[in-house]
């Protein structure tokens, strides 16, 4: 498989991830952990994001998939391994994907609010850490990106409308002038 195939493979199987996170009621991120194999990529690993649902703070969907591919590999090292995610990832999971000696990391949409892989801060270009992890945005990018807008704009729909009062679909109501009109 070519290297684009695979990059767009792996990212469709993220974004599956992003919606097993939507259907539980998360921010639809979705993350997978493909290892280079004799016979071609084999993937490892599955997360998307649990922070809500486990009341974790650290559950993004890197850390998931990450705690699950070590679980597999008995080691928290992941050489030869690439992780691909639907958002670009933050300062927390960017040193953590570091940590793990990930040998690439591939991200769909930025994240212009906290991104630390080029949008806001980019940790994985600062030479003066110990390990280089190789890293590619982008992949598949509209439809991430068209993910996380549908999610939003939808909580910020119900959101709107729990704050509107209710008025019975057909029922117009008018409102009595105050008595001193």
């Amino acid at each position: 498989m070519d290297p684009q195939a695979q990059d767009e493979w792996a990212m469709r199987l993220a974004l599956d991830q992003a919606l097993n996170a939507q259907l539980v009621g998360e921010v639809p991120v979705g993350a997978v952990i493909v290892r280079d194999g004799a016979e071609g990529p084999q993937l490892l690993a599955t997360g998307y994001n649990r922070p809500i649902t486990t009341h974790d703070p650290t559950a993004h969907a890197e850390i998931v998939v990450l705690r699950h591919a070590a679980t597999l590999l008995g080691n928290y090292r992941l050489p030869g391994c690439t992780l691909y995610v639907t958002l670009e990832p933050c300062a927390m999971c960017a040193m953590a994907l570091m940590h793990a000696r990930l040998a690439r990391v591939v991200w769909g949409a930025p994240d212009p609010k906290t991104g630390a892989a080029g949008s806001v801060v980019d940790l994985f270009a600062d030479a003066r850490l110990n390990h280089h992890t190789a890293v590619q945005g982008g992949v598949l990018a509209d439809a991430c990106g068209a993910l996380l807008r549908e999610f939003f704009a939808g909580r910020r729909a119900a959101q709107r409308a729990a704050r509107e009062p209710m008025i019975p679909a057909g029922e117009a109501r008018e409102i009595d002038p105050p008595a001193s009109i």
